[in-house]
C-alpha cells in the first residue's frame, strides 16, 4: 500500500540567524534556537518539534483507541524530554523520555493497554526504525545580477 508523500517545506526568513518559516499544508509557523545559542526565540526549536510530534502523536494515538473500546478516558497529557547522554560503551546516544498522564476512571488493564498502545503511534515507530533519510541538492538558481541565459545548458554542436 502507498501512501502519499508528506511535504513540509522549511526556508530561512531572513530576521534572525536561525529564524524558519515552515509551511505545512495550509499551515504555517516559526521555528528557530534559544538566545543563548543566537536565535531570537521566535518559536520553537528543531527538537521540541520532534517532541511536539512525539507528544501529539502518542496522545492521538491513546485518544482514537480509547475512543473505538468506549473506554472512559477523560483526558490525556503527554510531557517529554529529550537529553544525549555517553553510554557504558562510550557512545552518545539521544534518551527521550515520556510521561503519560490519563485521565478518566480507567482500571488497571485499560491503564496497561494504553500505554501499550501509546508504543505504536506512528512517531514513535518511525524513531525506532531508524529511518531511511535521503538529501539532495535542487538545480542552483542563478544569481540576481547575471543573466538569464547563464542558467542554461552549455550549447553543444550538431553531431556530423
Amino acid at each position: 500500500m502507498s501512501q502519499q508523500p508528506t511535504k513540509v517545506t522549511v526556508r530561512e526568513t531572513g530576521d534572525g540567524t536561525f529564524t524558519q518559516e515552515v509551511k505545512s499544508g495550509s499551515h504555517i509557523f516559526i521555528t528557530d534556537e534559544p538566545e543563548d545559542v543566537g536565535g531570537l526565540d521566535s518559536g520553537p526549536a528543531p527538537y521540541d518539534m520532534l517532541l511536539a510530534a512525539l507528544g501529539s502523536c502518542t496522545s492521538m494515538t491513546i485518544r482514537m483507541y480509547a475512543n473505538q473500546k468506549k473506554w472512559p478516558l477523560e483526558g490525556v497529557t503527554v510531557a517529554l524530554t529529550h537529553h544525549k547522554e555517553v553510554g557504558a560503551d562510550n557512545v552518545k546516544r539521544d534518551v527521550i523520555t515520556r510521561e503519560i498522564t490519563l485521565e478518566g476512571p480507567l482500571d488497571d488493564m485499560q491503564r496497561q493497554r494504553l500505554l501499550e498502545i501509546a508504543n505504536k503511534c506512528p512517531i514513535h515507530k518511525t524513531l525506532e526504525s531508524k529511518p531511511e533519510i535521503t538529501s539532495t541538492l535542487a538545480p542552483a538558481k542563478p544569481q540576481g545580477n547575471a543573466p538569464a541565459e547563464t542558467a542554461k545548458p552549455p550549447h553543444k554542436p550538431p553531431a556530423p
